[in-house]
């Protein structure tokens, strides 16, 4: 592991990177309108792009090391993004939210997100300057998540999103009134003399809420790549810009990768494994620490796995389902 890499200058330029692209992402989305698959598509190759080209920049400028940690880092937050997507796809529609607005609340989720993040990532760095004790606590927070995602993975269980029992949402109705349709992208209309809240505000919120959740898992899992905030944070910027237009690619797909969640959680508890290691070679130099490289490889490898598991399950169903009709 390696010290910082971002200089003031570095943190400045990325941030104001960062907030040029989400106000571009704003001014997208000004006009509410149903995303066609072009416009997705090719904001989705830009946004997959700019990572790729950002590390590769790294390389010879920081060194491999540097990069490869970057390049794995990103990788296992876009898998992790790609888990809070399909969630934000049961909020959308247990929401009822119109097509044309999808994406002005995605952008709202990614938004959170990323201040979510950066809050946590702080904390983070200061944790582990505080002792190597972190990385246990991390590894044990990154295992326990791994054995509840594989055991609801196993169970079959679905995630389902019941608005009413939210308590954001109770607490919102609670506190002012709610109307029954949307407004547009407005949060908060007058009506009758009062301002009232609309569903969107509703919608906004649960996003936001979901937000933290991933935060805990997300943060300590790319700290086990890497323990340079700059990378940490450049990681999880990267992996959470191109979420809005990705979402409208693989809306009808993420529900067709059923072992997804296996895959993750196979991925957090090799991550959890990886830094409990970390802790105790820095304790005792005879346990061994798990390479970057290796882990790059480790984590492509179930990613594979598990996208060809999903496809091979899925070709076996409609199979049966034919059978079924032809005998019928």
């Amino acid at each position: 592991m390696l010290e910082s890499i971002g200089s003031p200058l570095l943190w400045g330029v990325t941030i104001a990177v960062l907030l040029g692209l989400l106000a571009l992402d704003f001014a997208i989305t000004r006009r509410p309108h149903d995303v066609p698959m072009r416009e997705a598509v090719g904001w989705t190759v830009f946004y997959l792009a700019l990572p790729v080209v950002f590390g590769l920049i790294l390389w010879p400028v920081y060194g491999g090391t540097v990069s490869m940690e970057f390049f794995t880092g990103w990788v296992v937050e876009k898998s992790l993004s790609v888990d809070n997507l399909f969630v934000f796809m049961l909020l959308l529609a247990a929401f009822a939210v119109p097509p044309a607005l999808a994406q002005r609340v995605l952008l709202y989720g990614i938004v959170g997100a990323l201040v979510l993040r950066a809050i946590f990532i702080a904390l983070g760095a200061v944790v582990i300057s505080a002792g190597s004790w972190a990385f246990l606590l991390f590894g044990g927070i990154l295992l326990v998540t791994a054995a509840k995602v594989m055991r609801d993975a196993i169970r079959g269980h679905e995630q389902q999103v019941d608005i009413d029992t939210m308590r954001s949402v109770r607490l919102l109705r609670r506190l002012m009134p709610v109307t029954k349709e949307y407004h547009g992208a407005a949060l908060t209309i007058r009506k009758a003399g009062r301002r009232a809240l609309t569903p969107m505000a509703l919608v906004v919120v649960a996003v936001f809420v979901t937000d933290i959740v991933f935060a805990v898992d997300s943060v300590p899992a790319v700290y086990g790549v890497t323990d340079d905030p700059y990378i940490v944070f450049a990681t999880n910027a990267f992996a959470l810009l191109g979420l809005r237009a990705l979402y409208f690619v693989l809306h009808n797909a993420l529900s067709k990768l059923r072992h997804l969640n296996h895959g993750l959680g196979i991925i957090l508890a090799f991550i959890g494994v990886k830094l409990v290691l970390h802790w105790a070679h820095t304790v005792w130099s005879q346990v061994p620490d798990v390479p970057t490289p290796l882990s790059l490889v480790v984590i492509l490898g179930v990613l594979v796995t598990v996208t060809l598991t999903s496809l091979r399950a899925n070709r076996r169903d409609e199979a049966e389902e034919r059978e079924k009709v032809e005998v019928s």
